[in-house]
């Protein structure tokens, strides 16, 4: 038997056994006041035949609006994110270097790999670059003049992207160095004869939010050369990321990078009012949140200019992002504190996003580096589970928990790029069944609306078409 028959065989099984337990179930209470919990049931019941990669053309068949007709932007309906007024709960992805192999046609095939080997195992969002200043294979040479060829590498990731059925995050500079970021607009600013002494100037200073503003414009009113859409216009990008990880410790205080975020966010939304944006912060709790600093990992985090709370309290803003670096943050070694920490981190969130910003949470980094002393992949898909049960706890509830995205996914021969946290699916099969498994779980949750729905859909039961695959086989 070949290989497809073979994943084809696999797949109609699962769905037969899912479709039988179903049935099992569903006499007493999948209409009824627990049916989120009994569905889940359903999955936790099929777990052991759920298998890298096979998954793939079923979790197919659950994605909601997906299909090329109904490719259609995510928005945001109270704390929840929602495609055609369905819910869109997040499992996705970070793999920040995209453009930059997509510019060279001898690395290109890499993004191809990275996205079919995420959407095998139902991942829907993918977070990346959409810059690179000044550096090696600059995306941005200096302030308004681009590489086209970089250019045609950020289109075809998005062209291909949309292949996939994957949505896009794309981050519109960084904090740090990577990739040029606010120091090379200081740099730029300096030659061109600015009086600057900080790399925080890149907040305040009008000529460098200029440069950065000319940016943001030039990418959203990108035409595709692949696809001639224009990128504001394009249901591929699921939102724009202000900045990856904004920090500004010359103000604590906050109120710099609070005047930035305010004018960016409605500078974005004036070029792009239909699509999502997010500020791209790690979710540090700041001055006016005195009784969630408990939360924060260390004393320094409230010094570094971020306010979680008040941040996200700015027009423009549709939803917060927050990470998730216990080792970085807290100890370098592996221990249960990790865990706890991620744990408490999270809950602490969405309940903010529930009680006071009333918008969606995406936890849009986390993971944990095979550099740790003590590391090892069991840890690691301990911590994927701690991060996937908060998320569904929150889902279960309807709640503001919108989705994680793992840092980071590498297809097969990146190892040269590892920072300690890729994580390649062909060569972590318990890890990529943790992964398949909540894809599946969301998948169901967002086609469960004929069950119990906050939106009124009147889509079918998808477990209903369970027994076309029973036919079939």
């Amino acid at each position: 038997m070949d290989t497809h028959k073979r994943n084809l065989m696999s797949q109609s099984i699962l769905m037969v056994t899912i479709f039988m337990i179903f049935i099992n179930h569903s006499s007493s209470t999948f209409h009824g006041s627990s049916g989120v919990e009994q569905l889940d049931t359903v999955v936790e019941e099929a777990e052991d035949h759920l298998a890298y990669p096979s998954t793939s053309d079923w979790i197919e068949e659950l994605k909601d609006g997906m299909e090329d007709d109904q490719w259609q932007l995510v928005q945001k309906k109270g704390n929840q994110f929602v495609v055609n007024e369905q819910p869109f709960y997040v499992n996705g992805f970070n793999t920040y270097w995209l453009m930059v192999f997509a510019a060279d046609k001898s690395t290109r095939g890499k993004v191809t790999d990275t996205f079919k080997q995420a959407s095998s195992v139902g991942l829907t969002v993918c977070r990346t670059w959409a810059f690179n200043d000044g550096q090696w294979r600059a995306l941005q040479k200096s302030p308004s003049v681009y590489d086209e060829e970089v250019f045609k590498g950020l289109d075809f990731v998005i062209s291909e992207a949309r292949k996939y059925k994957i949505r896009l995050i794309l981050s519109l500079t960084n904090n740090w160095d990577a990739y040029g970021g606010k120091s090379q607009y200081v740099k730029w600013g300096k030659a061109a004869g600015l009086n600057l002494t900080s790399d925080d100037d890149f907040f305040s200073h009008p000529t460098l939010k200029s440069y950065y503003k000319a940016h943001v414009k030039t990418v959203l009113n990108r035409v595709n050369t692949l696809t001639n859409i224009t990128y504001k216009d394009d249901p591929t990008v699921f939102a724009w990321e202000l900045m990856n990880e904004p920090r500004c410790t010359s103000d604590p205080s906050g109120d710099k990078l609070q005047d930035w975020i305010q004018e960016m966010a409605v500078y974005v939304k004036s070029l792009d009012p239909k699509h999502l944006v997010e500020i791209g912060l790690e979710g540090f709790y700041g001055p006016s949140a005195p009784g969630r600093v408990q939360f924060n990992p260390n004393t320094y985090a409230q010094q570094v200019g971020t306010d979680f709370i008040r941040n996200h309290r700015v027009l423009g803003v549709d939803f917060a992002s927050v990470h998730i670096y216990a080792d970085s943050w807290i100890s370098q070694s592996i221990s249960d504190l990790h865990l706890q920490f991620t744990k408490s981190w999270m809950e602490a969130h969405i309940e903010d996003a529930e009680k006071y910003l009333g918008m969606p949470v995406v936890f849009s980094e986390f993971g944990v580096s095979s550099k740790d002393p003590g590391y090892n992949s069991s840890f690691r898909d301990t911590l994927l589970s701690t991060v996937y049960k908060t998320i569904l706890n929150s889902t279960t509830k309807g709640g503001g928990g919108g989705g994680s995205l793992l840092w980071q996914l590498f297809p097969e021969g990146t190892d040269y790029m590892d920072d300690g946290y890729a994580i390649i699916l062909s060569k972590s099969p318990s890890t990529s069944n943790i992964i398949a498994l909540h894809s599946t779980r969301l998948a169901l949750f967002n086609s469960r609306c004929s069950w119990k729905s906050h939106w009124g859909c009147r889509k079918k039961n998808p477990l209903e078409t369970f027994p076309l695959y029973y036919d079939d086989l």
